[in-house]
């Protein structure tokens, strides 16, 4: 009997979009597969309101349909911890991280702090909350940084609210702005360099931690770099299955990683995509891959 796969896209976070693609790309992968996999398209509106099958319902009585998850919301509830503890509390197996892990990723303060602690060289950066910034802090940065400075949420879906700051007028409006995203922020060094992602998958191809060829056109001595930064980072955040990290090269070969991401984009214009490509596995065999991680049905 084929495993019934509830697919979760969706979602109110502002990754809405990309994890619309996901989820649609997990499905067709899936529906390859019919004698494996029994795919259900579960939606998730902007609101908050579950659907299945064009029905309104509620998370557990359409879950309780599913054998196993795959979760394809990408930012806030599916990166944070929420959807996961849903799952958690309905005893689901589902494939990413756990409620904890999951949030460790999607924090980037929390993330920085474990990078460092694993002595993954990551940017310098000072958080800052509203009640505490004030003209003075913002000077004391500006004199302390050199120029420009990028300026990020703490939380969100990857380059979601970013801004670069050349000027202390251009730094004081960005930080204001982005605190619309998030009541934590961080403005951090802006490093100079080509940016690459390396996505890291358990148990693959006769490896504990297996890495796809990171993107981007590098030497090959800078690409097994990034392969073990990712690696470590994997480890480092706890994460579970799977997880993609993005980094930053510099043309002198330093390597600063930015952030990892628990439920990497998947569809076919995605880097996780082309890297599946140019290592030469099949994305559905890749799929296949990931439900029997979830499923413990791996050697």
């Amino acid at each position: 009997m084929a495993i019934k796969v509830g697919v979760l896209r969706g979602g109110p976070s502002h990754g809405y979009d990309d994890s619309l693609k996901t989820g649609s790309y997990v499905l067709n992968l899936l529906r390859q597969m019919p004698e494996e996999y029994e795919p259900i398209d579960i939606f998730i509106s902007r609101d908050g309101e579950w659907h299945t099958s064009g029905l309104n319902a509620e998370p557990h009585q359409i879950l309780s349909r599913t054998d196993v998850v795959w979760n394809a919301l990408h930012g806030h509830y599916g990166e944070d911890g929420q959807v996961q503890q849903i799952l958690n509390n309905l005893h689901l197996p589902y494939l990413g991280s756990s409620t904890v892990t999951s949030a460790f990723s999607h924090n980037k303060e929390m993330a920085k702090e474990l990078y460092r602690r694993h002595s993954l060289l990551t940017p310098v950066s000072q958080v800052l909350t509203e009640d505490e910034c004030d003209d003075a802090v913002l000077l004391e940065i500006f004199h302390t940084y050199l120029q420009p400075v990028i300026i990020k949420p703490t939380t969100g879906v990857r380059a979601l609210g970013v801004r670069i700051a050349h000027t202390f007028q251009e730094l004081k409006d960005g930080v204001k702005k982005t605190f619309s995203h998030s009541p934590r922020i961080l403005v951090e060094e802006y490093i100079r360099g080509t940016p690459s992602s390396c996505t890291v998958i358990e148990k693959a191809k006769g490896e504990r931690l297996y890495t796809l060829l990171p993107s981007g056109r590098h030497a090959s001595e800078l690409n097994r770099k990034v392969e073990d930064m990712a690696r470590r980072a994997h480890v480092a955040l706890g994460q579970r299955h799977y997880s993609s990290s993005d980094f930053i090269i510099t043309p002198k070969g330093k390597i600063y990683i930015l952030e990892t991401n628990s439920v990497p984009v998947l569809h076919e214009d995605s880097l996780l995509h082309h890297s599946l490509r140019a290592t030469g596995w099949r994305p559905k065999d890749f799929a296949d891959h990931c439900l029997k991680l979830v499923l413990n049905r791996l050697d």
